[in-house]
């Protein structure tokens, strides 16, 4: 928890500088003191001088239930055309599940700047961008392409190739009927070559 209250208290801390130096910070009344470069700069640094309390713990639902939750946000908008219902004399009407009540479809009506306000309250920070699926991923295609990928990486029958028959010896021995093993084949002049050499042995 230190570790995770340092580093809130650095970035919270971090935010006050860049919006003073944009100038998006407004005092009044008794905070008009701070609007000094120097007195908010002494202020900030007070800051520092104290653990910052940062409250944690676990989710109720478990990770499982924070990540659906997230995913909403990273691959969707905030709400979908077909739940705005209608937009009359500055109210906006939209239909919402109510999960408390055993996710049943209700309809509430809100004034249409509070309506900005809170589809607003989604909005990704500078930097990060939803994800989106395109290609075989797509969503109006992706049941069907993605049959048909998985027909065509399908793992395939290996091909088993026949046995080879035994080959037929066409000679046989004249002695024992069984058959002769070829061992070496000599051509007609290595042939006759030889028979000069024994010739010769035996004469000698």
């Amino acid at each position: 928890m230190k570790v995770l209250s340092r580093v809130f208290r650095g970035k919270f801390v971090a935010g006050l500088k860049r919006a003073f130096r944009a100038g998006q910070l407004v005092f009044r009344g008794c905070l008009e003191a701070l609007a000094s470069k120097e007195d908010f700069a002494a202020f900030l640094r007070t800051l520092f001088r104290q653990d910052w309390v940062v409250y944690a713990k676990p989710p109720f639902g478990g990770p499982q239930h924070v990540l659906h939750y997230l995913a909403r946000y990273t691959h969707r908008v905030a709400i979908s055309n077909h739940r705005l219902l209608s937009l009359q004399d500055g109210q906006v009407i939209f239909r919402w599940k109510d999960y408390a009540h055993g996710s049943k479809l209700r309809n509430m009506s809100v004034q249409a700047h509070e309506f900005l306000r809170r589809f607003l309250l989604h909005v990704l920070p500078k930097g990060f961008v939803r994800i989106r699926f395109f290609g075989f991923l797509a969503n109006r295609r992706r049941g069907a392409l993605l049959l048909q990928c998985q027909r065509f990486l399908a793992p395939r029958p290996a091909h088993c190739p026949s046995q080879a028959a035994p080959t037929v010896s066409l000679w046989l021995c004249p002695l024992c009927g069984g058959a002769m093993v070829v061992i070496e084949r000599f051509s007609a002049d290595e042939v006759a070559s030889q028979t000069v050499e024994q010739g010769y042995d035996n004469t000698s």
